[in-house]
């Protein structure tokens, strides 16, 4: 046993310091980003903002609402090769840039996945998501993807620490997705005592993969597009939102009237909803470690995002980044003990 004593920090614990700026305009500010990846060929040009791999958020619809305005969505798992079919044969071509097949890592997933790709070959990205990145399986299991689909861009993850980037990295992901128990659906840490405050776990996850050529996305936590910027100002180079875009038109999820009220359900994936509704309930050997909760519905998603791409060029206006890019250079945070006055919260 041993403790570590140096403070480690969420969104909540700092503020962003605004700096001189020689812009006249949010419409000055560039949010796009060009990426090129440590192993697939590909170059990647959007904005790097993601639909989680959820069934309440990641799904077919999302896609096509988020790629229309260069965004991205991790897919989630559970649509069959047949919905992928489907999918594919109206989606515009230039859409499939935006898109992630997510997969699992049993022998079943690996065979869902190759028949995925074999009728679909369009698209050019891979998301192999547990809950745990830290198994030799895992990244046994990446390295074994990048041998089988070199020209591909795989995500990997979830890990919150540097080393386990790097191990990564070196197995074949080109990007890390970094984050354990910070979403709003999440329960690990209060069943394991797990976790990782999600700044922090940025900060030293992208020094790691920045320092080989690698990426990282920031998965879990963002409540407010605040907390966006700040990912992106501690060196996120993607940021993946699940109850931010949850309850919309777009989202998955049961509809539910209560009280002359519109609510779309959401839950984390691994929850008792989502073991029930894929693998017919929770294994013995293990718990729950998500909430189920209901959204209020908050009609089609491209409000929302027009709310949180406006918040992001607000914040580069702010520290005087012409360019997303630059947001992290010109970014210093403020420990702080309050975020916002909430009189009138309710």
């Amino acid at each position: 046993m041993r403790i570590e004593y140096e403070i480690k920090l969420g969104f909540k614990d700092v503020m962003i310091r605004p700096k001189r700026s020689t812009l006249k305009s949010r419409s000055e500010v560039n949010l796009e980003r060009t990426f090129k990846f440590l192993h697939s060929p590909l170059v990647w040009s959007g904005i790097p903002i993601m639909a989680a791999n959820m069934d309440t958020v990641g799904t077919f619809e999302m896609a096509n609402a988020l790629a229309n305005k260069q965004l991205f969505t991790a897919i989630h798992k559970h649509y069959t090769v047949a919905d992928w079919n489907a999918f594919s044969a109206n989606l515009p071509q230039s859409y499939t840039n935006y898109v992630a097949i997510s997969t699992g890592i049993s022998q079943q997933d690996s065979i869902k996945l190759a028949e995925i790709i074999k009728y679909n070959p369009q698209f050019k990205f891979i998301c192999i998501d547990v809950a745990n990145g830290y198994s030799e399986y895992f990244a046994d299991f990446v390295k074994q993807t990048r041998e089988k689909y070199p020209d591909k861009v795989i995500i990997a993850g979830n890990v919150v620490t540097g080393e386990m980037v790097e191990e990564l990295l070196l197995s074949g992901a080109d990007i890390v997705k970094v984050g354990i128990g910070p979403g709003s659906v999440c329960t690990t840490r209060v069943k394991t005592g797990v976790g990782y405050p999600q700044l922090s776990a940025i900060i030293e996850c992208a020094d790691a993969a920045h320092g080989l050529g690698g990426q990282i996305i920031s998965d879990g936590g963002c409540a407010i597009p605040g907390d966006i910027a700040k990912a992106f100002g501690a060196g996120a180079d993607f940021v993946m939102l699940g109850g931010m875009l949850a309850g919309h038109n777009e989202s998955g999820g049961q509809t539910i009237e209560k009280d002359g009220k519109t609510y779309r359900q959401f839950y984390g994936m691994s929850s008792a909803t989502a073991m029930e509704k894929h693998v017919g309930g929770v294994a013995e050997y293990r718990a729950s470690e998500g909430k189920t909760v209901e959204v209020p519905y908050r009609g089609a998603v491209e409000s929302t995002l027009q709310d949180i791409l406006g918040g992001l060029r607000s914040t580069c206006t702010y520290v005087g980044a012409q360019r997303l890019k630059e947001l992290t250079k010109r970014t210093t945070f403020i420990r702080v003990a309050e975020q916002e006055n909430t009189v009138y919260s309710k």
